[in-house]
């Protein structure tokens, strides 16, 4: 069993900055990717970013030069450091952890960001 445990979401002004962070424990797998996936209202959940113990990230296009994700030499803590935020990047966001074939979900926590 895996719980993913989120922080960090708030009401922030554009241009504004903010840091979510994601506690992954039990029994989790030698390689995993985890990330940071996020649903605005009406909207499909997309990628937002992701790494994979092993060092490799991925950005969606969007979020380019503005967030960074980084994960904790312990490998089940990640972070998303959010700079210069949209009042488009407005959503609940969601922790992912992938491993063993098995993808799983925080509970979300919501970014709103006010123009």
């Amino acid at each position: 069993q895996v719980h993913l445990g989120e922080s960090g979401g708030g009401l922030v002004q554009s241009g504004g900055s903010l840091t979510l962070s994601c506690t992954a424990s039990g029994s989790i797998p030698g390689f995993n990717v985890m990330g940071w996936y996020r649903q605005a209202p009406g909207k499909e959940r997309e990628m937002v970013a992701t790494a994979t113990n092993g060092g490799w990230k991925n950005y969606a296009d969007s979020v380019k030069g503005r967030f960074t994700i980084s994960r904790e030499s312990g490998w089940n803590t990640v972070y998303l450091q959010m700079n210069n935020l949209k009042p488009e990047d407005t959503a609940v966001y969601y922790c992912s952890l992938y491993a063993g074939a098995t993808n799983y979900w925080g509970q979300g926590t919501q970014v709103t960001v006010s123009s």
